[in-house]
């Protein structure tokens, strides 16, 4: 499987959130603690946004994240206030960088931690039922990257939530037509520029971990030692596949079969579940 991490807030560098804490990215491509695997090797991405763009940037390569000397330079410098980051571990497709997270279609980033289960034998039709209009633009050969099409194909620009559970049933109508139990596992995140979404599911109700930060004022009144928390935005947040230190009440778990839409303004929480297909 793979780690990944959203912030969305305040502009910071890359650097802060990348390297800087006691549990990063970095090093749970290492020791990972809570994935199926403890390294995570096979390849890392990272996109943002900046003010001169509508399209996010993406930086992406099959080595590991660890001994990168590009992603080091890179995180010194770029400042952004949504930055998506992930690290892969291949669940069976090649690595090669159309493979890399996150993903991107116009103003859209998407990555995904879990798999389709069968994905080998489910892959043509599930790619047949991709809008031909979009098609041409799947890069590699992921399940995530078909996910993500599908959830363009289903309407991401009108309704992503909608969008996304009306993939999420397909996937298990298709998979469960070719004999697979439980077709689908994931936490995903996907963002147009402005707001997030995540979404924590799986067909047998057993998801890959996944947190969100609590409210900066709260995690103020907590620690007021801790000097970073006084640079942030009141509404700043981070979504991520296991927490990246171990600080008391800053981590909360997203619960099974939810989505959560961070955004401007107030956060929400939802149940989801795939939409019938």
């Amino acid at each position: 499987m793979c780690r990944w991490l959203a912030y969305w807030g305040t502009p910071v560098l890359l650097d802060t959130i990348l390297y800087q804490p006691a549990h990063s990215l970095i090093d749970q491509s290492l020791h990972s603690k809570l994935g199926v695997e403890t390294t995570n090797g096979d390849g890392f991405g990272v996109g943002w946004y900046s003010e001169h763009s509508e399209t996010p940037a993406l930086l992406r390569d099959v080595g590991p994240a660890w001994n990168n000397r590009n992603l080091r330079e890179l995180a010194d410098h770029v400042r952004s206030p949504l930055f998506f980051a992930h690290i892969r571990a291949s669940t069976g497709t090649a690595v090669q960088q159309s493979n890399c997270h996150p993903f991107r279609y116009g103003r859209w980033m998407f990555m995904h931690n879990g798999a389709i289960a069968g994905f080998p034998r489910l892959r043509r039709e599930l790619a047949l039922l991709v809008d031909p209009g979009l098609y041409s633009d799947i890069e590699g050969t992921t399940d995530s990257e078909v996910m993500f099409y599908l959830a363009l194909t289903f309407g991401l620009d009108e309704d992503p939530p909608a969008a996304v559970a009306t993939m999420a049933g397909v996937v298990e109508r298709v998979g469960r037509a070719y004999g697979v139990e439980f077709p689908l596992q994931m936490t995903l995140a996907l963002t147009d520029g402005t707001r997030v979404w995540v979404f924590r599911y799986s067909s047998a109700r057993a998801s890959r971990s996944l947190f969100y930060s609590s409210r900066v004022e709260a995690l103020r009144r907590l620690h007021p030692d801790v000097g970073f928390l006084r640079h942030l935005s009141e509404d700043t947040r981070l979504i991520v596949s296991e927490p990246l230190g171990d600080l008391p009440g800053a981590w909360n778990e997203v619960p099974e079969n939810s989505y959560g839409v961070v955004q401007p303004g107030t956060d929400e929480l939802h149940r989801f579940a795939p939409a019938p297909a």
